[in-house]
């Protein structure tokens, strides 16, 4: 099936099912040396985890990224209450 036949709600569906809940085992070439030293910094206690560390941390910086990107680019409105909007729950 196609994005165009399934909607782009369900097909996001199944990436993240794809991405998020089936774990599949990977295959990677790397530098054994760039390896010791991440576990040795990060504290992880396997390959396999450093190297989810070391992805959830690289995504999270490339996020902050593309938000100081943005730095400048957005107009400000000086009327915008972010009190007022607030609601107790």
């Amino acid at each position: 099936m196609f994005a165009h036949e399934l909607g782009l709600r369900a097909m996001e569906r199944v990436c993240k099912v794809l991405c998020e809940v089936i774990h599949m085992a990977t295959n990677l070439s790397i530098d054994p040396e760039l390896i010791e030293q991440a576990l040795k910094v990060s504290g992880e206690k396997t390959k396999a985890a450093t190297v989810t560390k070391a992805l959830q941390e690289f995504i999270a910086r490339r996020r902050q990224k593309a938000m100081l990107d943005l730095a400048g680019k957005l107009e400000w409105d000086g009327e915008y209450d972010y009190k007022k909007e607030r609601t107790r729950r």
